[in-house]
């Protein structure tokens, strides 16, 4: 076991290299099997590299949520301009019509725990099946992760046992740093919980923006995913969109700030342009205000 007192704090991180990808375009991916692969490049596209999740699982632990009190209504209009639908397995089979999901991936949400009347979160559980999750057709598993928390120990045998799985079947897993109340949002933290779900065997990584982001995505050797997070002005949101993926990120998964917008259909056309597109966040943020006023 490494000796704690003697670790010294790491600076070279690389940053301006880029990781070595052989050939496939989803880093830290190249050695895995054909059906690994192929539902990798379902949900990052094979020509930008990068991913638009609309992320609408926040009903397994919060209940209905402002912008989401009807998910038959407010996700189809969004659907044509994403990549990956990240929902439970009752919120994706009941209310998202399979024809939807052409040419879409699934992050199928497979762990979950306490509602938000429990004042702890973190003791969450594998709670869909691998064998659910090839039923629901998934191309990954979304686990939540909880480093640092009570939780820790059974949310790190969560997301193992979802790899271990997940590798048998040929479907990636997606470890999702949480952030409670009492975890920090640095970077020094982010770049612990993500290179510690990485080298779990985790194939995508999702965790929040932070200062020196281009550290914790330097570091992780698979592809990192920001979270939305809470809702923030329209042009925030873009300007935090565009510097994720200036400073390695592979993409993003959005939800409070595209279905809480003023013009949620606009809002994802916007980030969308912003992922695939190349073009900037004062190009995107023009491009919403012309499509909300349409």
């Amino acid at each position: 076991m490494a000796d704690k007192d003697n670790i010294k704090e790491t600076k070279d991180y690389g940053v301006g290299i880029p990781q070595a990808t052989n050939g496939f375009h989803v880093k830290g991916c190249n050695n895995y099997g054909w059906g690994m692969k192929s539902r990798l490049s379902k949900i990052f596209n094979p020509q930008s590299g990068r991913t638009l999740m609309l992320a609408f699982d926040h009903g397994y632990f919060l209940g209905p949520t402002s912008g989401l009190e009807r998910l038959d209504l407010k996700i189809p209009p969004l659907a044509p301009y994403i990549d990956v639908f990240m929902g439970t397995r009752g919120a994706l089979s009941a209310c998202i019509e399979p024809a939807l999901s052409y040419q879409k991936a699934v992050a199928l949400r497979c762990s979950s725990g306490s509602s938000i009347l429990n004042d702890d979160l973190s003791f969450e559980k594998v709670s869909v099946s691998i064998e659910e999750a090839v039923r629901m057709n998934a191309d990954c598993m979304a686990i939540q992760v909880f480093i640092g928390a009570k939780g820790q120990l059974s949310s790190i045998e969560n997301v193992s046992k979802a790899i271990d799985t997940g590798n048998s079947y040929g479907i990636p897993t997606m470890g999702v740093v949480a952030v409670g109340k009492e975890m920090e949002r640095t970077p020094q933290y982010f770049r612990l919980a993500t290179r510690m779900i990485a080298e779990f065997g985790a194939q995508i990584v999702k965790c929040y923006y932070c200062d020196d982001f281009e550290t914790v995505t330097a570091s992780c050797p698979v592809p990192i995913v920001i979270a939305g997070g809470k809702k923030l002005p329209e042009k925030e949101a873009l300007d935090m969109c565009y510097n994720a993926l200036a400073r390695g990120a592979a993409g993003v998964d959005m939800g409070r700030n595209i279905f809480q917008s003023d013009a949620p259909v606009a809002m994802v056309q916007a980030v969308r342009a912003i992922v695939h597109d190349g073009i900037d966040s004062k190009e995107a943020y023009d491009m919403y205000q012309e499509l909300k006023n349409k």
